[in-house]
């Protein structure tokens, strides 16, 4: 996911020198300067939908019903021709050639506006375009015509998967998506056997990505970014590389090196130039999602433990997008997340942005509650005083009645 966001940065980078400035938002929250239904606090400008469409699915994976105004959000920013931008600051505005949209937001709306249901025709109009800028390998590229990547490809696969499309029959010029996930995997030599490549290079060669590895075996086995536990019992320990003639046996062969690059420190290592290898949280967490897909349980619970101890601080600075992926990661598990390490990764995702509508209904109903007692209390009262009133009337009455004896 980390690749994926940074070629939208580079790519939204060259449009956004020739565009004018976006407008402003017409309906801003007046604490913060981006939209109130939007979750997380820093610039959407190159990840409000994607960040949006995570954060959706991973509270829909928890059983937590989203603030209805942060899913009317995410259905606002559709274009009328069904594709999604990175971010549209002012929905009202109509698209036009200026806008750049994104076939990975596209493909992640799809994801959690499906598993939220009740909006077929957003996620029918979504899939439309996504197949009408579908390349002639089979495959798409970030934004429309641009060549076909591992990454993006995957996360349509999941978007096609997700409202019930077979992936392998939808087709470009007699190539599938899957044909084109095979062409962007390596072959069986060397420390890169088995991986992915995000893309090939200027001269057609192929570099092994472990983000890309494990966003090219979720799509190569047809899944999205959110994985039952359990529903496959594969194993890939002692498992060797095979030429990847079919799409599930790329998966093993890109699930065999995950498990290779995961096993020294468990976890994935990224660089930037010049610069020492760093942990990578985010990856980490995608490749434990692709490894228990295949059912490689293993080295997935293994590299989840790691992040329980380790990924606090970095899910921390990142927001809503990070929680969802180590959401994703413990789900895919049989993890609970809301005992992650310690923390409430629920909790944790929630307070990014509006409550849930369940956190709502519940508060709602603990101050009925609050209410009721408090009624109770007030009639309860009442009705000793007049059990008390009517027992005195008694009284007084049996005085005079004998009295009068």
């Amino acid at each position: 996911m980390n690749v994926r966001r940074s070629a939208a940065v580079l790519a939204a980078v060259a449009v956004i020198g020739a565009a004018p400035p976006a407008a402003a938002d017409p309906s801003p929250s007046p604490s913060q300067a981006f939209p109130s239904a939007l979750y997380g606090g820093k610039d959407p400008k190159f990840d409000g939908v994607w960040r949006q469409s995570l954060a959706l699915l991973a509270q829909d994976t928890v059983g937590v019903k989203p603030a209805a105004k942060s899913v009317e959000w995410l259905v606002r920013q559709q274009c009328a021709d069904g594709g999604f931008a990175s971010y549209r600051a002012d929905p009202t505005t109509a698209c036009d050639a200026r806008t750049m949209l994104d076939t990975n937001a596209t493909a992640a709306a799809v994801q959690a506006l499906s598993a939220l249901g009740g909006h077929d025709a957003v996620t029918g109009k979504a899939v439309t375009w996504l197949k009408s800028v579908q390349n002639k390998d089979g495959g798409w590229g970030y934004s429309p015509g641009g060549a076909s990547d591992t990454n993006s490809t995957s996360v349509v696969i999941g978007a096609l998967t997700a409202v019930g499309e077979k992936p392998e029959q939808v087709e470009k010029g007699g190539k599938s998506p899957y044909d084109a996930l095979l062409k962007l995997a390596l072959g069986c030599d060397g420390d890169s056997a088995g991986a992915f490549a995000f893309q090939p290079d200027e001269k057609g060669k192929l570099a092994a990505n472990a983000d890309a590895t494990a966003a090219g075996v979720l799509g190569a086995l047809g899944e999205g970014m959110l994985v039952k536990p359990g529903e496959k019992a594969k194993a890939t320990k002692g498992e060797s590389c095979e030429d990847p003639k079919t799409p599930e046996r790329a998966a093993a062969n890109g699930a065999a090196y995950l498990t290779k690059a995961l096993a020294k420190d468990g976890h994935l290592s990224s660089a930037l130039a010049g610069a020492d290898p760093q942990p990578d949280y985010g990856n980490t967490a995608d490749a434990v999602v692709a490894l228990a897909a295949r059912g490689d349980t293993g080295q997935a619970e293994k590299s989840l433990s790691w992040l329980e101890k380790n990924s606090s601080t970095w899910a921390a600075q990142n927001g809503p997008a990070a929680y969802a992926q180590l959401i994703f990661a413990a789900h895919a598990t049989g993890t609970n997340p809301r005992d992650f390490g310690g923390a409430d990764l629920v909790k944790q995702l929630n307070a990014t942005g509006p409550a849930p509508q369940t956190a709502e209904k519940t508060r709602a109903a603990d101050e009925k509650s609050d209410s009721d007692s408090d009624l109770f209390g007030v009639w309860w009262y009442v009705g000793v005083c007049l059990v008390a009133g009517v027992g005195i009337g008694f009284l007084f009455s049996g005085r005079r009645n004998r009295q009068q004896l």
